[in-house]
């Protein structure tokens, strides 16, 4: 990898944003427009994100399953607000087999149709619920401004479904995933965020409700991190999902579905990342300590690449995931490099010298504090230090979410620097599409409903506020 330096992040963050993801190796440029090739490494960052999550969706009780790439059109025009929200992303095939199809076949944007004309088949009766799937899956929304991790054709995701007897159980289910992102962003990916409900005109298409989790990156822009919607009736009488219930009577079941994508990827380095590269939380690093052996011409470097091999060994078996640079044609320079660009978590240097004095020198990313360790204290003191530059990752986020979070009554005071500055405002608002509509003329959006209200009156115009709403330029 050659040493190329990165644009500034602090002048050019989008330039430097994609710059990174290259450089380190999370992606590469797709033949397909739009789409993007996740390289081992980003893919990798996924997995660790992936598996935490897994994990507690099958212990909040739900079922992995499988649903086909492929979904009937005519499925789609079932549910209306549903098929003309997604309307303008859609990607349909109309050829296959070496004909025209009578039925055209949408790739999905998103499974519900499919899932709930499967629920309609499995659900005859209020001891089939409730009824809680999910599957991991890639889904296809046409992209017209496509940016790695964030917007893309194509992307990875998660999508959970669930069916319940009663209204409050299909509330109680949207709010329960909604926390399980939360303490996801929080604790794993050291990210800070807001929750609160979408408006009207930004939730789900065929929602009843759309619960988000937001967060503000380094250039005070929103990113949108993950929903959760309550989906309620809707789509059940849609699909004809009726079942019998306690009293023997006709009913239909209250629905769900939430969602996080590979954006979570790309939101690890809009928060992290500094000048050197990107910043990987220890808990999602697909490597957290990296050893680099320094080799000197003239000396025997096998006996620094064993000793290296045996501190690798000794810190897997504590739990940690670590590798050995063993790459003797490249400099102790050019490494450093490479695994700060990657933004693992700790280095260990290694040469002649230390194996002399049975220590070695450790240097942590986050801070590129230096301390010499003795050999024997490895294992016990670098869990620890992972655990320490977790939490000071989160503190450092949150310390740059509180000064970009603002409060202010009057969007003709706050749009313009909004519009150069970013940052995001807790304001008041009638609840008019027309004053939402405002916010355009300064290129931003409502981002989520506070449950306060602390304002009189809307930022737009004189009638009184109904609910504080958040408000940002947006990814």
């Amino acid at each position: 990898m050659s040493m190329n330096s990165l644009p500034d992040i602090q002048s050019d963050f989008a330039q430097w944003y994609q710059e990174v993801i290259h450089q380190a190796e999370l992606v590469d440029q797709s033949p397909v427009r739009g789409s993007m090739v996740i390289r081992p490494y980003g893919y990798a960052i996924w997995e660790h994100i992936r598996d935490i999550l897994n994990k507690r969706i099958k212990e909040t009780g739900h079922k992995n399953a499988a649903f086909p790439l492929l979904i009937p059109e005519s499925f789609l025009k079932k549910e209306a607000e549903h098929v003309e929200g997604f309307a303008p992303e859609l990607a349909v095939v109309t050829y296959a087999g070496g004909k025209k199809l009578e039925d055209p076949l949408v790739i999905r944007p998103t499974s519900e149709t499919l899932v709930h004309a499967m629920f309609a088949r499995w659900i005859s009766s209020w001891r089939d619920l409730p009824l809680k799937i999910n599957q991991w899956a890639n889904v296809v929304r046409w992209e017209m401004r496509p940016r790695a991790f964030l917007r893309t054709t194509e992307f990875f995701w998660q999508e959970g479904h669930t069916a319940h007897e009663a209204y409050e159980e299909a509330l109680n289910e949207a709010h329960l995933m909604m926390q399980e992102y939360v303490n996801l962003a929080t604790n794993k990916l050291a990210i800070p965020v807001i929750t609160g409900k979408k408006t009207e005109s930004e939730k789900f298409p065929g929602a009843e409700m759309t619960l988000t989790f937001e967060a503000i990156m380094q250039d005070g822009k929103a990113l949108q991190m993950g929903t959760s919607h309550l989906l309620s009736q809707g789509f059940a009488r849609a699909f004809n999902m009726a079942f019998q219930d306690r009293e023997g009577k006709q009913e239909y079941p209250h629905l769900t579905s939430w969602g996080v994508t590979t954006r979570l990827v790309g939101a690890v380095v809009m928060v992290h990342g500094d000048q050197k590269g990107l910043v990987i939380p220890p808990q999602i690093a697909p490597i957290q300590v990296i050893i680099v052996p320094i080799f000197k011409k003239g000396n025997d470097s096998s006996k620094i690449l064993e000793k290296a091999r045996e501190i690798e060994k000794s810190l897997q078996n504590s739990g940690l995931r670590v590798e050995v640079d063993s790459d003797e044609h490249k400099t102790p320079g050019a490494k450093f490099y490479k695994w700060e660009l990657r933004g693992v978590p700790i280095r260990i240097e290694l040469g002649p010298r230390d194996i002399e004095k049975q220590q070695a020198v450790v240097v942590t990313r986050l801070t590129n504090a230096k301390e010499t360790v003795s050999f024997g204290e490895l294992s016990q003191k670098l869990p620890a230090q992972l655990e320490a530059i977790q939490q000071d990752m989160l503190d450092r986020a949150t310390k740059r979410l509180q000064a970009q979070w603002h409060k202010a009554a009057q969007l003709a005071d706050f749009g313009p620097t909004l519009m150069k500055e970013g940052g995001i405002y807790q304001t008041g608002w009638c609840q008019s599409p027309a004053c939402e509509q405002e916010l355009k003329k300064y290129k931003a959006f409502t981002r989520c409903l506070l449950d306060e209200k602390t304002f009189e009156t809307c930022f737009a115009c004189d009638k009184p506020s109904v609910t504080d709403v958040l408000v940002a330029k947006a990814y």
